[in-house]
C-alpha cells in the first residue's frame, strides 16, 4: 500500500493543483484511463467544499488530501477542519452566473462520479473518502 499525503492552504486555485496530482497518481495506481476524468472531478468537487469551509471558518488551516493505493483500489480521502456542515461551494454556470444552492449538491456530484463514498461529518470538519477500482500493483507492477 502506497500513500501520498498533499496538505494545501485554502485558496481556489490550489484545488486544480490537487486534481492534476489525484490524477497523475491515479493513473499511475492502475485506475482505467476511462475513469480518470471521473477521479479528476470528484477530487475537485471535494475539495473546492473544503476550501469554502475553511474560507468561511478557518482560513489559516490547511485542507489534506490523502491518496492511497490499497489492493485494487485507489482511495482519496479530502478532510476539512472547518466545524459544521452549512457550507456550499459557489458553482459558476457556463454564463459565468452563479448556480442556485441545492444542499449536499457537491456530495450528490461525487456520490455519481465514485464507486464508493463515504462522508463522515463531525464536530471539527469533514472527512470525504472515495475509491475506484485499479489494477492490483498499479503501474509499478509493469
Amino acid at each position: 500500500m502506497a500513500t501520498v499525503e498533499l496538505t494545501f492552504t485554502a485558496l481556489p486555485a490550489h484545488v486544480r493543483t490537487a486534481r492534476l496530482v489525484a490524477t497523475a497518481i491515479a493513473r499511475r495506481t492502475g485506475v482505467a484511463e476511462a475513469i480518470l476524468d471521473e477521479v479528476r472531478l470528484a477530487v475537485g468537487e471535494a475539495c473546492s467544499r473544503a476550501v469554502e469551509a475553511h474560507r468561511l471558518h478557518c482560513p489559516g488551516e490547511p485542507v489534506r488530501i490523502e491518496l492511497r493505493d490499497d489492493a485494487g483500489r485507489f482511495e482519496v480521502t479530502v478532510t476539512d477542519a472547518a466545524p459544521g456542515d452549512d457550507v456550499m461551494p459557489q458553482v459558476l454556470e457556463a454564463n459565468g452566473s452563479l448556480m442556485p444552492e441545492i444542499d449536499n449538491l457537491g456530495i450528490a456530484v461525487i456520490a455519481g462520479l465514485a464507486d464508493d463514498v463515504e462522508v463522515l461529518p463531525g464536530p471539527k470538519g469533514m472527512r470525504i473518502r472515495m475509491s475506484w477500482p485499479a489494477s492490483s500493483g498499479g503501474l509499478a507492477a509493469f
